[in-house]
């Protein structure tokens, strides 16, 4: 049977896949596959700190786009779909990483009590110049490699560098990341899924069993994010007007004719005119 699939990139269906607290089967597989956790490292137990529930869409929009989890030694882990290189997005990580550290306790002469934060970010967007889809970066000697400080933890899984076939996918990990770039361009679960996080994946992922209330939802996310990109689109277009406008005065005041300006900025000498009248006018 056919089946339809959800853009796992959006929010709603990003936090109903892996903060559904009904199938922690999901995120357990996840964590478990994209940090390559084996024996007795490997997560059995998650409690998720912000679980998955609907937006009240006539509320304002929806401002949580993470999925916050602790395991069973009580490591945090904080999960992020990030569709648009943001500016200040690394600073905002590790702000948010080092809040969610910090706010394990509640006075500073506990700081022993403090467990590690693993940080995913699954981009849609290249961030570093590593040259593979997973890139960990961690506190370590420049020199030596050697990690003393081993609280904190923050991996990148980028999108657009990550290119296998469904058939040529062997490790689990390859299997969740193709799960998370192509799910929505697939009509039935691929064969060669046999991991059951997987498989709840795949099967919370199917719009078709969806409330109404999910779908509208679903859309009302990407009605969102196109008016968020709308929006860096005018202020990036209002930067360039802003500059163009400060370039053409500082040269009509280093003597420069409306004719001079026009041949070195390649800009039309009726808008340079109408720049430097209005300054004039004002």
């Amino acid at each position: 049977m056919s089946m339809k699939f959800a853009d796992v990139k959006n929010d709603i269906a990003f936090r109903k896949i892996f903060g559904n607290e009904s199938r922690k089967e999901t995120l357990i597989s996840f964590l478990n596959a994209i940090l390559d956790f084996h024996s007795d490292q490997r997560i059995t137990q998650v409690s998720i700190l912000n679980p998955y529930q609907l937006p009240k869409l006539k509320g304002g929009k929806v401002t949580i786009i993470d999925v916050k989890a602790t395991d069973q030694a009580g490591n945090t882990y904080i999960i992020e779909m990030q569709v648009g290189d943001v500016d200040g997005f690394a600073k905002r990580v590790l702000f948010y990483s080092s809040k969610s550290y910090t706010d394990q306790i509640k006075r500073a002469d506990f700081y022993r009590q403090l467990r590690p934060v693993i940080f995913i970010g699954i981009l849609d967007f290249n961030h570093t110049e590593n040259k593979n889809y997973i890139s960990r970066s961690q506190v370590r000697d420049i020199e030596t490699g050697e990690q003393t400080i081993k609280d904190m933890e923050f991996n990148f899984i980028e999108l657009p560098k990550f290119n296998i076939e469904l058939q040529a996918l062997k490790t689990l990990a390859e299997k969740w990341i193709y799960f998370i770039k192509n799910a929505e361009n697939l009509e039935v679960i691929p064969d060669n899924i046999h991991d059951e996080g997987l498989k709840s994946a795949y099967e919370e992922a199917n719009v078709q069993t969806w409330t109404q209330e999910e779908l509208d939802a679903y859309e009302y996310a990407f009605m969102r994010e196109e008016d968020e990109r709308a929006r860096l689109d005018k202020a990036k277009q209002d930067g360039k007007e802003e500059n163009k406008t400060h370039t053409i005065l500082k040269l009509h005041q280093k003597g420069k004719s409306v004719e001079e300006i026009s041949d070195l900025l390649d800009i039309a000498a009726s808008e340079v005119a109408v720049v430097v009248k209005k300054h004039l006018n004002a």
